[in-house]
């Protein structure tokens, strides 16, 4: 693509979001303005949620190892004891009013060698737990990879960073499927792989720790420049060659939908040049384009393959054909907006990590000076209309998908977590966001919270509150407790109250559904 046309497009990016006029979320709506098969629920994540690190067979993730050195300063060996408590939660759900619930597999609880044979406790375990939801009317919607690598398959060859993962994580699925297929209809092949290759393979922060210093801290081994890249294109090869498993041997008869997760954020440009319209579009193309050009084209973005070169694998002709068109959905996580600048002391030639090769900066606030890294804000703000502009521009680029918004959520501190008004202000915006979405011919099938309950929150441990319902950490038996948020939801889904927002021209506050 010439530099004119690239330069053309940017421009266009930065006119069109300018001239956007999307409003910031419907005014006022209840349960019944959104299609009836639409769901709504809510989710958390094996490693977060269940607890019993070492119990009936597990063996340890990466993630057990990781919180086990000290690194996060705390561990999720009991989390929220989901393992021993999720017949009260799912009670919770069902009472609430949850259409359905997002939950992963934990990897090493399933196959603690990371392949067969497989732990026949825990099949019982997640046939409970299906059962239990199928009793209640609740969808499961299951993703079958939320960060927790088994340490065993770790030490044998590098985990996501070696081919032989993918035919490893593709005996996992037709496990999945064999075993819980008949009451599972919505499969999530991978959470969030685009950006957990970078935290994990280029920052650092995230276990395995795979970096190289001057890009990474704590590192202990790897290539900041060259291994996200080998690990996305691992991660978008055992996806479709999972997606071919169900497709020819099981969806036929179990009539299910297969996709995969993308963690998304919006992009804006920090000022109103050329310059930082073009590197937002390269953000774009770099964090979306990295999962969705493969799915609907076979092929990363060019933008990618310039800018990192050799470094990005290729796929063969028979990879590519495989790769596209290996969903039935697309999965979504987002929570904030960062505002993106050029980059302009970043060399094109010399040793760049994958971050560095977006030749781009990136701030949640206009007078904060921009860095290197893609970090969350230090306060989540109900940025609404940013929500809306990457769900138009996902369907305008990428063929109007049948996307699920799998997390959405506001975290808490420790303080006032129970009388949470900010977290309804928050989630009401964007479902009326979302109303707003559908209404303009987005094709939305879903809205989850994150989350149910408190969770291990990996980094933040337990000093962020992001559940509906408290957790008390602080008791042997971890007492559940409805916040404010989970009354208001309830209401909305179970008594039919309007949510209403309040003063949407200024992205205020959503009031408390009508008691």
């Amino acid at each position: 693509m010439g530099t004119a046309l690239v330069v053309k497009l940017a421009v266009l990016l930065l006119s069109w979001m300018r001239c956007s006029t999307l409003s910031l979320a419907a005014s006022e709506f209840t349960r019944k303005d959104f299609p009836e098969d639409f769901v709504f629920g809510a989710g958390t994540s094996a490693f977060q949620y269940e607890g019993a690190w070492a119990e009936d067979g597990k063996t340890a993730s990466i993630w057990d190892t990781f919180t086990h050195e000290g690194w996060t300063g705390g561990n999720a060996d009991v989390a929220s004891n989901g393992y021993h408590k999720y017949k009260d939660d799912i009670k919770l759900m069902n009472d609430i009013g949850l259409e359905g619930y997002r939950l992963s597999i934990s990897w090493p609880r399933l196959l603690p060698s990371g392949r067969r044979p497989v732990n026949a406790k825990g099949v019982e375990y997640y046939n409970n737990v299906i059962d239990e939801l199928v009793k209640y009317g609740i969808q499961p919607h299951l993703t079958m990879h939320h960060l927790d690598v088994p340490q065993v398959l770790q030490d044998e060859y590098g985990g996501w960073l070696s081919p032989k993962v993918i035919d490893d994580f593709k005996e996992l699925a037709d496990v999945c499927f064999e075993e819980f297929g008949d009451r599972v209809s919505y499969w999530t092949t991978i959470n969030e792989p685009n950006i957990n290759t970078l935290a994990s393979f280029d920052y650092g922060f995230f276990p395995p720790r795979r970096c190289s210093p001057p890009y990474g801290v704590n590192c202990t081994g790897g290539n900041s420049t060259v291994e996200p890249y080998i690990v996305m294109h691992n991660s978008l090869l055992a996806h479709s060659a999972v997606v071919e498993l169900y497709r020819t041997k099981y969806q036929a008869v179990q009539k299910g939908k297969i996709g995969i997760n993308v963690y998304t954020l919006w992009f804006k440009p920090l000022t109103n040049s050329s310059e930082d319209a073009m590197a937002t579009q390269r953000a774009l193309d770099f964090v979306y384009g990295w999962i969705f050009n493969p799915l609907l084209f076979g092929d990363y973005p060019e933008a990618m393959k310039k800018s990192a070169g050799s470094k990005i694998p290729s796929f063969t002709k028979s990879q590519s054909l495989q790769v596209k068109g290996s969903y039935d959905f697309i999965g979504i996580n987002y929570y904030f907006a960062l505002f993106v600048a050029n980059d302009p002391t970043v060399y094109e030639t010399g040793l760049r990590d994958a971050s560095e090769d977006m030749f781009a900066k990136f701030t949640a606030y206009k007078d904060v000076t921009p860095v290197k890294r893609i970090l969350p804000p230090n306060n989540i703000t109900n940025d609404f209309e940013s929500f809306q502009e990457m769900l138009l521009y996902i369907k305008n680029n990428y063929g109007n998908p049948p996307i699920y918004i799998q997390e959405n959520g506001y975290g808490l501190g420790v303080v006032d977590t129970m009388n949470d008004v900010g977290r309804i202000s928050y989630l009401g915006g964007f479902i009326g966001s979302i109303l707003d979405a559908i209404r303009n011919g987005s094709d939305l099938r879903g809205y989850f919270v994150w989350a149910f309950v408190d969770v291990y929150e990996l980094l933040s441990v337990y000093t962020a509150r992001f559940g509906l319902y408290h957790v008390n950490f602080d008791s042997n038996e971890l007492e559940r407790a409805p916040k404010l948020s989970a009354h208001w939801y309830k209401n909305f889904l179970k008594h039919g109250s309007s949510i209403v927002i309040a003063n949407v021209a200024e992205q205020s506050a959503a009031t408390y559904a009508s008691q």
